[in-house]
């Protein structure tokens, strides 16, 4: 099966069903198709074809989808980006990837603007909704709805199953994102592995207010929920009284979530709470989730929270917490059918349940491998096996507990932060001769980016806002810090390396301290 399969399925077993709910808008499976092929037959038009990659920047809105999967129809692959990211982030990205188009909104025009003169291969910028203020800076700027409006004819592209379909780009520990390759199949096979576990049927209707760039809203809340018959409420923001207010008007059945967004729905309770009366579970993902927050929602909602398991790399869903049988609060469940998982140690040998060591996974899930980086992806699949770089282990019966992270890696609302990279932008700063980026608990975030730096001897002095402001000039706001720690050093190992956790256990016990105080 193809990506192309889920539309052409829809709109042969459920044409007159609801597909995308959007604000007032009911989009039902022949709608989506039809729009779907109508700017596959624009972008063929435009010439552009397979082995294309076309960059996908934009919030939860109809058009994302419409362009996902018309990518996919022309033989092209899909790179969708965060609209958060700044101008250079976005260049590196979108050079990486030798990208012929950006679909993206006109609210978004000015950074894309920025970013596309790094690109001497792109040929097209195609804008949703009003642009016209733009046209003098991009010659040739598409309008999407023009381009949805003409009827070009669509050519039937010859596509494989292992054909790269999606390009989700991952942040890496060199400071770098690297582009995970997912096919057709990785994608499909995931889709029907999750479909089996959590009963997914046509009455489903999801809430998706995680973002669709973001491969877990890609996978569980667009192609699981369409490929099942099921609707999707697309919503472009989280707000927690809204989130809960569409759930009910709606009849939301399944609430997929970070455990941020959980937290947030804790602490914005009101007295009188509005029974989602069809909601049949929240589902989990993006960082780990605290027990006690799982425990609290449950008995708030009355209903279970599922929670699993996967990096971009394994499509991304590699375990989850069964909806019918054994759920263990703490763990990310059992791995999906036709999905392996082990630990491994330090030598990539298998080790025994209880045992801690690295998770590595295999299965048709798994991506092809990291774009342009050949020795990456021969290192990550070292001994047939991905290598996920997660610590964690298997339990008697095969449940997987994860007890660390990536090196490093901070999680905020659900996003990953790798500090090197934020670390490279601080140390771009005049005033800053080191610093050493760590995560710090946050009860609504899940961690809070916190940056440690020393100022340069000879520097006039500097503010925490000027540090913050230094970086959200060259970094998505997520990405940089929320805090900004003055020491007179960083305690480094002999070899010269940061002693995070060493530095991050300190200001975790300052942090008590003060709360104590």
């Amino acid at each position: 099966m193809k990506l192309t399969d889920i539309i052409e399925r829809g709109e042969k077993e459920t044409p007159d069903r609801p597909a995308l709910i959007f604000r007032d808008r009911i989009i039902s499976y022949s709608k989506l198709s039809n729009e779907t092929k109508r700017l596959a037959g624009g972008l063929s038009s435009l010439g552009l074809g397979k082995g294309d990659r076309v960059a996908l920047l934009l919030p939860n809105i109809p058009p994302f989808v419409y362009a996902y999967y018309a990518a996919s129809y022309i033989g092209a692959t899909a790179v969708p980006a965060n609209p958060l990211l700044k101008p250079p982030e976005l260049a590196y990205i979108w050079k990486d990837a030798d990208i012929k188009a950006v679909i993206t909104s006109s609210s978004l025009l000015p950074g894309v603007i920025q970013a596309c003169k790094e690109l001497p291969n792109l040929s097209h910028v195609i804008s949703v909704s009003d642009h016209n203020e733009f046209q003098s800076e991009v010659p040739g700027l598409i309008s999407f709805e023009a381009l949805l409006s003409k009827r070009h004819k669509l050519e039937c592209v010859d596509i494989d199953e292992n054909d790269c379909a999606v390009i989700i780009y991952t942040s890496g520990t060199t400071g770098h994102p690297k582009g995970a390759m997912l096919s057709h199949k990785n994608l499909i096979r995931n889709v029907e592995q999750i479909r089996e576990i959590l009963k997914i049927s046509p009455n489903d209707v999801f809430l998706t207010i995680l973002p669709l760039f973001h491969s877990f809203a890609g996978t569980v809340c667009m192609n699981l929920a369409l490929s099942a018959g099921a609707a999707s409420v697309l919503v472009e923001s989280f707000h927690p009284g809204k989130a809960i207010e569409t759930t009910v008007k709606r009849r939301v059945t399944i609430f997929a979530s970070v455990p941020a967004h959980l937290n947030a729905l804790l602490l914005s309770s009101p007295d009188t709470m509005p029974d989602p009366a069809k909601l049949r579970f929240f589902l989990s993902g993006g960082s780990a989730l605290p027990v006690s927050t799982l425990e609290a929602v449950e008995a708030l909602y009355r209903v279970p929270v599922i929670e699993g398991y996967g990096p971009t790399e394994c499509s991304p869903v590699t375990s989850v917490n069964p909806f019918e049988g054994i759920r263990k609060p703490g763990s990310v469940g059992l791995p999906l059918p036709g999905v392996e998982v082990a630990i491994f140690d330090d030598f990539d040998q298998s080790l025994k349940p209880e045992e801690i060591g690295e998770i590595v996974v295999r299965g048709d899930n798994v991506m092809l491998g990291y774009l342009n980086q050949p020795e990456a992806t021969e290192e990550a699949f070292r001994g047939g096996w991905y290598h996920t770089g997660d610590i964690g282990k298997l339990d008697s019966d095969g449940y997987l507990f994860i007890l660390d992270r990536k090196k490093d890696m901070v999680i905020t609302a659900g996003m990953n932060v790798y500090p090197r990279e934020v670390e490279e932008v601080l140390l771009k700063h005049p005033a800053v001769a080191d610093a050493a980026v760590i995560g710090l608990s946050d009860a609504l975030r899940g961690e809070e980016v916190t940056a440690v730096i020393v100022l340069r001897p000879e520097s006039e002095p500097v503010s925490e806002r000027s540090i913050i402001r230094h970086c959200r000039t060259l970094l998505a706001d997520y990405k940089s810090p929320r805090r900004v720690l003055f020491r007179s050093d960083i305690p480094r190992s002999a070899a010269g390396k940061a002693l995070k956790r060493l530095l991050k256990k300190e200001l975790e016990h300052q942090q008590i301290i003060e709360v104590e105080t």
